[in-house]
């Protein structure tokens, strides 16, 4: 009697494609369009290239205004846009493709609300067509992206409460002045 079963599954090894990928993780390039990056690290990088622009935009307003040389203001703020704009479309372009989806994709993002998917949208857990996964997250990216955030909420709790506290000391000197002496 044969033991042999010829309905039994094969004993072949059959590995997955995954597995090239296996608990490796691409390699982070600042400057590149091609890889992919996680949510956080999108919202840290673009965290820190928003705050560089914006010191590098005062540094040259408090230069223009000290110098009062006005016209050459505006190409100098042009200049330091095109940089800025130029990662900003890097980082959009590999978030996108941490998600599965083509750099193309990014061009969306420009429609008022869609731009939210890329922070809300989770990526794909294993490899893609695009790379492997993006690696764990730092600390200082983690504090890029929430510090960032904390800024968001400090700015908008100082635009309601200042205007509110400026008007409570007008009244209070008014009131000290009208008040009778004693």
């Amino acid at each position: 009697m044969n033991s042999t079963n010829p309905y039994r599954p094969p004993q072949a090894p059959v590995h997955q494609v995954d597995d090239i990928y296996q608990g490796a993780y691409q390699e982070m390039k600042l400057w590149s369009w091609r890889g992919r990056l996680g949510r956080l690290r999108f919202m840290g990088y673009s965290a820190v290239a928003y705050l560089v622009y914006m010191i590098a935009t005062m540094l040259v307003v408090s230069v223009a205004a000290a110098s009062r040389s006005v016209g050459s203001f505006n190409l100098v703020i042009g200049l330091l846009l095109v940089p800025y704009l130029f990662f900003v479309a890097l980082v959009m372009i590999r978030r996108s493709h941490d998600m599965g989806w083509s750099g193309w994709m990014s061009l969306l993002a420009v429609i008022p609300f869609v731009g939210l998917i890329w922070v809300f949208k989770a990526g794909t857990p294993a490899a893609n067509e695009y790379g492997a996964p993006p690696p764990p997250n730092t600390t200082g990216v983690k504090v890029a992206a929430f510090g960032i955030l904390g800024i968001f909420v400090i700015g908008i709790l100082a635009a309601v409460t200042l205007p509110a506290y400026q008007q409570y000391t007008l009244r209070a000197s008014q009131a000290a002045q009208h008040a009778p002496s004693k």
